[in-house]
């Protein structure tokens, strides 16, 4: 679907109409192709006072290929003031409130020399692990800034909070970057540096203990891995399946019956295979089971993408609708988990990643049942991550905001108009951006990263 007006901003015309009547001005983005770099310009580090990471995150840019500004250059050769395509903040020296006046010397001068599409990153230490509740206040106020940063900046930059924990984050025997943390922090990394993070402002991630391993070649993070994608004959899970697959992945890619042509054609696109299967029914996960088993021994990937609405206001809602919302949102993905885990065809290493939505953190009028069977998603989430970290199994959550699908375009105009604007970035997202970022989640280096909500609403207005 075209956002009209987006296209008609970048028009000389809608220029001058958006600078005359303050309208939204939604920027073009930069998303990732092969081949790029991870930022089209220098990245500026600075560090609190005692702070742990600047030197891992030094040597993780350096390898990335990413030049590193000098801090203490504020103008370029020929005099006129230095631009970036990231400022990075190691917080993690922060250990009270008077303290956080550091954040304001690093950003203040810095606030207008952010490239287009530029990337703003905070690392701190989760509140949960400081010493002591000055330094726990400290950390959570970050929050507050990273997410103001966002709304503020403008011209399509974005700005994180990464949470990383002390647990092995000077580890040693080998490369400084190569144990479990750290190998996710590099995968994080880059992941928000680059273009695949588009649509994803003003999220906290965590970047916990647990396994990760670097892959041998970047630019195929999923080399080798066998990955299960429901919902995959369109929208976001067309995207997906591509997206997987260009990163290396051989993608079992599912749907319902009804959709096996979209499927087959999804499947024959990426080489990969093609599985018509109701998840609602009885014996659907031993069946999935069954087949994963037998063609590929194992699944490392599980995306749980399959999802309806059914939408009324609860008092007009019959109890069907209900049910079935209920059923193919939640309840299948608890009874496919179950059955994989179980019999062991999710190994060590595995990830689990789930879709959620907005609407399961923020609500909406007549979408109970649907925005139920989100919120629903999130406590999945929250409940198996530590149960499942002893088996080195990741488990992570995506939730969409208004993204540009054949859904989204039945929504009346005035309504699709203030969702594509109620944002920080002033648009849609694309199911490339959602694809991306399930993807980041998918990556054996990502091992690390478990337990997280990540939004991708380039920052709604909706919701916490």
């Amino acid at each position: 679907m075209t956002d009209r007006y987006a296209s008609f901003v970048q028009s000389a015309a809608g220029r001058a109409l958006v600078k005359r009547l303050g309208l939204p001005d939604p920027p073009r983005l930069r998303r990732h192709h092969p081949g790029d770099p991870l930022l089209p310009g220098p990245a500026l580090l600075g560090a609190a006072t005692g702070g742990r990471l600047a030197e891992p995150i030094t040597k993780i840019l350096t390898s990335a290929g990413v030049q590193l500004a000098d801090p203490a250059a504020n103008t370029a050769a020929a005099g006129t003031p230095q631009r970036y395509a990231a400022l990075l903040f190691d917080a993690t020296g922060i250990t009270d409130s008077t303290g956080l006046r550091q954040l304001y010397d690093f950003f203040h001068p810095q606030a207008r020399a952010v490239l287009p599409s530029g990337r703003v990153i905070v690392l701190g230490t989760p509140p949960q692990e400081c010493a002591t509740p000055r330094e726990a206040t400290a950390q959570r106020a970050l929050e507050g800034l990273v997410r103001s940063i966002g709304k503020e900046f403008g011209r399509g930059t974005t700005a994180q909070l990464v949470y990383v924990t002390r647990a092995d984050s000077t580890a040693t025997g080998g490369p400084a970057h190569s144990a479990g943390p750290l190998t996710s922090l590099e995968s994080t990394l880059r992941f928000l540096l680059s273009g695949r993070s588009a649509y994803v402002s003003g999220q906290v991630i965590r970047v916990g203990a647990g396994a990760a391993s670097a892959p041998d070649d970047w630019d195929r993070p999923l080399d080798g891995q066998v990955v299960l994608v429901t919902g995959a004959a369109r929208g976001i899970g067309a995207a997906l399946a591509k997206v997987l697959a260009r990163d290396g992945a051989r993608v079992v890619a599912l749907d319902i019956p009804a959709a096996g042509d979209a499927l087959a054609a999804v499947a024959n696109d990426i080489g990969g295979t093609a599985v018509q299967l109701d998840l609602t029914a009885p014996d659907a996960p031993t069946r999935l089971a069954d087949h994963l088993a037998g063609r590929h021994g194992r699944v490392d990937v599980v995306v749980h993408n399959a999802g309806i609405t059914r939408d009324k206001t609860l008092g007009r809602m019959d109890a069907e609708r209900w049910d079935q919302v209920i059923d193919v949102n939640l309840s299948s993905q608890e009874r496919i988990n179950d059955v994989l885990l179980e019999r062991e065809l999710i190994p060590t290493g595995g990830r689990i990643v789930s879709v959620s939505s907005i609407a399961g953190i923020a609500g909406n009028r007549g979408q109970t049942n649907y925005a139920t069977s989100k919120a629903g998603v999130i406590g999945l989430v929250d409940s198996l991550a530590p149960a499942l970290r002893e088996r080195g199994i990741s488990v992570n959550a995506v939730a969409p905001g208004f993204i540009e699908t054949r859904l989204t375009a039945r929504i009346p105009l005035v309504v699709r108009e203030a969702g594509r604007r109620m944002n920080s970035l002033a648009q849609g997202g694309l199911p490339v951006d959602v694809a991306e970022t399930i993807g980041w989640l998918a990556w054996p280096a990502s091992g690390a990263v478990s337990g997280n909500v990540v939004r991708v609403c380039g920052q709604s207005l909706l919701g916490a």
